[in-house]
């Protein structure tokens, strides 16, 4: 474990809404450069950058051409060796999206193995011959809808695809795609890189025998196809951990890290599973807290159990590119409530991720279907998730049109009109803002070794309240959230040595914490 991860605060950046340096409504590599003093503000350690290389864009970028370039919407190498230049004078290290689980139908790797059977990429993406009746080779749905095969004329098979057809899922079970992967790693830690962020890392084998998987049989039809099947051969097989101890093994020679993405029915398991030792990844999250529809003290009391005693180190976000926005999942749109939940998130056992925004507390955005650019949000419309909601622009600076994310017209989606109050500048010069909160709780963490590295204990409180320790041999943190409107009161343990930070109407008084509606309190005892 490469110890700056313990407790580290890693901003995401998604680079199409962070901030347009040319104009054209796209967000940029010498955008990203122009904001990075912003980002250091917030006293982070790291950026996670979504992808931006070259790709066709049915995915925005989650559907790679080439692993190794820029795309031209987003610059040049040399702006993104500016990137890595900037950040790091700043103290931040850059950590890079890659997505290995598949690649664009554009990919040269795919367009040569769909070319025949028997060219030297023949076996580099996952082909099957149809049923005796045509039909796919099992019951596999997709993600964005529709079966996860669609059928090739030129080499008359099936491919494998767990998302949209134009992403074709890699064969990671052949060594020749393991070594060009690997490739591309030893690529980006040449050009500085600090470690990387695995997209759907737990995708990266299938079942050998392309067994179907079994129904769920659910009492109510969900609104996707995949939905209703359990993903016991598609996804989450034990050969990918064969790649991930190559993997770790390039990156320790480095000192670099990997954090990956978890998609599965028992998250909490293969979280733990993924980073289980040495030969595994240093860190990993989940859709747990992400798909998440309320915040409750158990929710997050089940999230930390088990941890403490894992050969892993867990890491935690409430937002991302691909859901609602936390202020609007959880919070009501609250900016109060919405400080709460940072609040929780930065006091957790793990590596936290912030997403651009949620340090503004900005609600998830409406986005008209004639607006629309996601085709999950598209697919599903008007029941999707509405991931464009979460991409829309980044709002800078109140009084600038499209609020200083672009110099044009307009961008690639719209401005909310909710955000330009939110501002980064108007929230600068507040002192009760979200983003002078988020400023104050990431301080607080980095200046607590018991929050960064402590164990989570769990204590005793009232209904609607959550209430745990942070401990480490010199420190002991008491983290009490009442997530109720209604006011509690609740004894200290000990008594307190200080307030280490407040949210919302709390306070100590004696040896008791007076907690007032969704307000929370961190206290060194």
């Amino acid at each position: 474990m490469s110890n700056w991860l313990h407790g580290a605060v890693i901003y995401q950046i998604y680079p199409r809404s962070f901030r347009d340096s040319n104009g054209d409504g796209v967000g940029d590599l010498l955008g990203i450069v122009e904001k990075l003093d912003y980002v250091a503000s917030l006293g982070v350690d790291a950026i996670w950058i979504s992808p931006f290389y070259r790709s066709p864009m049915k995915d925005y970028g989650y559907d790679i051409a080439d692993y190794s370039d820029v795309d031209p919407m987003f610059g040049a190498l040399g702006d993104f060796d500016l990137v890595v230049q900037r950040a790091h004078a700043l103290g931040l290290k850059v950590i890079l999206d890659l997505v290995f689980s598949h690649s664009s139908d554009q990919h040269a790797w795919f367009q040569e193995s769909r070319f025949s059977r028997d060219n030297a990429k023949a076996d580099w993406y996952v082909w099957a011959d149809a049923k005796p009746d045509g039909a796919p080779p099992n019951n596999w749905q997709a993600m964005f809808g529709g079966p996860s095969w669609t059928w090739d004329s030129r080499r008359r098979q099936y491919y494998l695809h767990n998302f949209l057809p134009e992403q074709p899922d890699l064969n990671l079970r052949d060594p020749q795609v393991q070594d060009a992967l690997l490739d591309v790693v030893r690529f980006w830690l040449a050009r500085g890189v600090d470690g990387f962020r695995l997209d759907v890392v737990n995708f990266y084998t299938h079942d050998a025998q392309l067994r179907d998987n079994p129904p769920l049989n659910l009492a109510r039809t969900p609104a996707r196809p995949h939905q209703m099947q359990r993903h016991l051969y598609d996804r989450t097989q034990p050969e990918t951990f064969a790649f991930l101890a190559r993997l770790r093994a390039l990156l320790d020679q480095h000192g670099a890290i990997a954090i990956g993405e978890i998609e599965d029915e028992e998250p909490q398991k293969v979280q733990m599973d993924y980073t289980a030792g040495a030969d595994r990844l240093h860190s990993a999250y989940s859709f747990f807290l992400l798909r998440a529809a309320e915040a409750t003290p158990a929710l997050f009391a089940q999230a930390m159990d088990g941890w403490n005693d894992a050969a892993g180190w867990p890491a935690w976000s409430l937002s991302n590119h691909d859901v609602v926005r936390v202020a609007t999942r959880w919070a009501g749109d609250d900016p109060g409530r919405t400080q709460l939940m940072l609040a929780i998130l930065l006091a957790m056992r793990g590596t936290a991720f912030i997403y651009q925004g949620d340090e503004l507390g900005l609600p998830h955005a409406f986005v008209s279907y004639e607006r629309l650019r996601d085709p999950e949000a598209i697919a599903f419309w008007p029941n999707g998730i509405g991931r464009d909601g979460a991409r829309t622009p980044m709002p800078w600076t109140i009084t600038k049109p499209m609020v200083g994310f672009t110099v044009g017209d307009d961008a690639w989606l719209p401005v909310d009109p909710r955000h330009r109050a939110m501002a980064a500048d108007v929230q600068d010069a507040a002192p009760d803002s979200v983003l002078a909160a988020t400023r104050k709780l990431v301080l607080a963490r980095r200046n607590s070794i018991a929050l960064r590295e402590g164990r989570y204990e769990p204590l005793d409180a009232p209904a609607g309240v959550l209430a745990f320790a942070r401990v480490s041999p010199a420190q002991r943190v008491i983290c009490l959230f009442n997530l109720m409107p209604t006011p509690q009161a609740i004894p200290l343990p000990a008594p307190p040595q200080s307030l280490l930070i407040s949210i919302g109407e709390a306070k100590i008084e004696g040896a008791s914490a007076h907690l007032g509606g969704n307000s929370g309190l961190l206290v060194e005892i």
